[in-house]
């Protein structure tokens, strides 16, 4: 299936993954609030104090109360998602996120001193942690193979609109010099709730979910409301199929659905693949994007500068998404992630490099800036978006959302440590670093280099139940993108597991071998 025909036929399932990743452009909007708010000044006053250079800040401490509250309540967002959307389906469980949303954004908006703001942010992150994981599993279940990777790559954009939409706000708050300034913001996030909860209501529901529950002839109605009608070249009956043998292949691979098969024979391999692969969204300093308007302060822009330059590396953000689909489609996952990370290590030493110029030297700070611009555009390119591809590709399909599930509790614990560490690092009354502290998240980034050339396998052409053979034959990460599965799949397990440390891998793959042996159905294999 080419990627012109699968746009025609599976219409109506973009439509839908859209609106469920709009959920993200939400979360991602609201999560840029608090870190934003560090660099204007009316939230300072109302809940900051004096700092040593005798302006107003928020205490390094309560940065990191306040950012990694909502990432505490994500987590437990994030493990009810898993059970809640195995139980009742990704539809409900999405429709309950959003109520829940709406009325937490209260707090907030009427928080009188940091502790109630506090208290927000964790029963906020409730429902934020269940849009972490339920857009992406839900994409990966309905896009054919041939599309898969940019609708849930699209996820990242949804993301990054959402921090653009945020700055834009924060931009126009700062011509308000009352409270209104940060209420405002706030106050907005009552919007998509409302608009999105009601479209999800009316919304099909996965019909790899319905299989694994038994329901087949709903399944069947489902997927002819996810495609367009009357395409004689589409058969809806045939893909269930391909479904259903997949469930049962992966059925005799493990024993269950739960969060301790994620970690039980070959599986525990796909689970640790993409808890790490989010990890490297974490380490390899991108959490200074979070916190740009305070670094841009810190590089020696006005506070009206720094807001525009936030806009603008928001903007290059989704421009780098767009371009991360093409590049993706040219050297795939694998390759794009680490070199992404090569390009990301050297503009990270290259900053924190020029931090130690002077503070009167404005070619020096303007450079500074630049530079953080272009790591945004790299970022926004390779490991940004490509991240959201990796980790639905790299889990079975019955373990899919918990496996999501575990990599996004992975990256938010990992998101703790990082925000406490650049909380302090670019606050002047902690450790004061600024932008040097680019030297420090460059170092983490080699150590993402080296995890990602000897660990992350290619899954670019490959369907779920190629994946699951290659997986289940132990083949080395370097070698997914050549092996040949239609040999491998007639081979015993003992034997391919010689091939894969030491022998020669019948080369391509991507070209003729990406089906499994004897399936000559084109049409449903580039649906699973």
């Amino acid at each position: 299936m080419t990627i012109k025909d699968a746009i025609t036929i599976y219409k109506p399932a973009i439509f839908w993954s859209a609106v469920f990743a709009g959920s993200v452009m939400m979360q991602s909007y609201a999560i840029a609030l608090i870190p934003s708010f560090f660099g204007q000044d009316q939230f300072c006053k109302k809940y900051g104090v004096f700092n040593k250079v005798g302006e107003y800040e928020i205490p390094a401490k309560w940065k990191v109360f306040l950012v990694d509250g909502a990432l505490f309540g994500e987590m437990f967002g994030l493990a009810l998602s898993g059970i809640l959307s195995e139980r009742y389906g990704y539809r409900k469980t999405m429709v309950a996120a959003f109520l829940c949303t709406t009325g937490f954004v209260f707090i907030p908006f009427f928080a009188s001193n940091i502790q109630i703001l506090l208290v927000g942010q964790i029963l906020g992150g409730v429902p934020w942690g269940m849009f972490q994981s339920l857009p992406s599993s839900f994409a990966s279940d309905v896009m054919p193979q041939v599309l898969r990777a940019y609708l849930t790559t699209h996820v990242n954009l949804c993301w990054v609109l959402g921090q653009l939409f945020a700055s834009a706000v924060l931009r126009v708050a700062l011509l308000i010099h009352n409270e209104w300034a940060y209420r405002m913001p706030f106050a907005l996030q009552w919007i998509l709730p409302v608009i999105l909860g009601a479209l999800i209501v009316y919304s099909p529901e996965s019909p790899v979910w319905l299989v694994r529950n038994g329901r087949r002839e709903k399944a069947q109605i489902s997927l002819l409301r996810l495609t367009t009608r009357g395409n004689e070249s589409f058969d809806a009956a045939n893909v269930i199929d391909l479904i259903e043998e997949t469930d049962e292949r992966e059925k005799s691979m493990s024993t269950g659905t739960s969060y301790w098969d994620c970690f039980r024979g070959v599986d525990f391999r796909r689970t640790r693949i993409a808890c790490l692969a989010w990890e490297v969204q974490c380490l390899c300093g991108s959490v200074l994007q979070g916190y740009s308007p305070t670094v841009y302060k810190a590089c020696g822009l006005s506070e009206e500068w720094a807001f525009n330059m936030s806009m603008i590396q928001y903007a290059i953000g989704i421009v780098g998404t767009f371009l991360s689909w093409w590049f993706m489609n040219l050297s795939g996952r694998r390759n794009l992630y680490l070199y992404g990370c090569m390009a990301l290590f050297v503009l990270l030493i290259s900053i924190g490099s020029t931090a130690f110029a002077s503070s009167e030297n404005k070619p020096a700070q303007w450079g500074m800036a630049i530079q953080y611009l272009l790591f945004t555009f790299v970022y926004g390119c390779t490991v940004g978006p490509v991240c959201f591809s990796l980790i639905t590709e790299m889990s079975s399909m019955r373990l899919k959302t918990k496996t999501i599930v575990l990599a996004r509790g992975t990256y938010n614990v990992g998101s703790i440590l990082v925000n406490l560490l650049a909380s302090y690092q670019l606050s002047d009354g902690a450790w004061g670093w600024g932008a040097k502290s680019g030297l420090f998240w460059a170092g983490t980034t080699l150590l993402c280099i080296i995890w990602i050339f000897f660990e992350l396998p290619e899954p670019k052409g490959r369907t779920y139940c190629d994946m699951d053979v290659l997986f289940e034959h132990r083949i080395a990460a370097r070698k997914f993108s050549k092996t040949n599965v239609a040999e491998l799949a007639s081979l015993p397990r003992e034997i391919s597991n010689k091939q894969s440390t030491g022998g020669n891998q019948n080369s391509g793959a991507e070209n003729n071998g990406t089906e499994l042996a004897n399936m000559d159905r084109e049409q449903a294999s580039s649906r699973v």
